[in-house]
């Protein structure tokens, strides 16, 4: 016998904890998930000889499975969900945009992470993004994905601020600034200060500059996390605030 079962229980409980590990650090983990699932189909074969020692295989695999299920629990960001599903694109608007590069590259589903696809500023490397959504939410994080030179720099988020323009977004404090480092730009999340996105309706982004200073900017995707408040439909909102 290549292991003892000793040396497989202790295997199994350090792969389980390497692959919980790398799951939160986005990494797949595929050979260590294989390796993890061959040990515990070779111990369940031991236990129909070796039943003095089921107690202890059934700890094992047990702290096996919730490392894997606390290792799922973070790459999900703690039941945060992607929020695409509730933004209100008939109200969706982006300044400065470039006319064969517009928001719904970047934003929409499927769009965004297609690859020949992205947004572009136009006439200098700016653009304020205006995004309302169906229902009011919790804004937990932000990705945002662009290229080394010209992907966005210095972006400020700015929670339920309707109408604003380039003359007067200096007016108003953010809701968060984030300064974009090169990990965040290639899809790390952005954690937000989430006690200022709790009852959000609308959310605008302002990208003041890009990481090269040149003059266009370029997005390939923008993807937002959270979950909602509640079932509120912001359009039926509207119509009961206007009688």
């Amino acid at each position: 016998m290549r292991n003892s079962v000793w040396e497989l229980i202790f295997e199994s409980n350090l792969i389980a904890t390497v692959y919980g590990v790398q799951k939160q650090k986005g990494q797949k983990g595929k050979k260590l998930k294989n390796k993890l699932v061959k040990n515990i189909c070779f111990l369940h074969k031991l236990t129909s000889s070796l039943s003095p020692l089921s107690l202890s295989l059934s700890l094992s695999l047990s702290i096996c499975s919730s490392s894997m299920a606390s290792a799922a629990s973070s790459t999900s960001q703690r039941g945060q969900v992607d929020l695409v599903d509730f933004v209100d694109w008939s109200g969706v608007e982006c300044l400065n945009q470039s006319g064969s590069h517009a928001i719904a590259n970047a934003l929409k589903q499927g769009y965004r992470d297609d690859d020949g696809l992205h947004l572009a500023s136009d006439s200098d490397e700016q653009l304020l993004i205006y995004i309302p959504f169906t229902q009011m939410i919790k804004l937990h994080s932000i990705v945002i994905k662009g290229p080394e030179e010209e992907g966005p720099k210095t972006v400020k988020l700015f929670s339920n601020k309707e109408h604003m323009g380039f003359s007067n977004v200096g007016d108003y404090p953010p809701s968060d600034t984030v300064v974009l480092s090169d990990e965040q730009l290639k899809g790390q999340p952005v954690i937000l200060k989430y006690v200022k996105f709790q009852n959000v309706r609308s959310l605008t982004i302002f990208v003041e500059d890009n990481q090269g200073g040149d003059d266009v900017t370029t997005v390939h995707k923008i993807a937002l996390f959270g979950t909602t408040v509640d079932t509120t439909n912001m359009k039926d909102l509207k119509k009961i605030e206007d009688h």
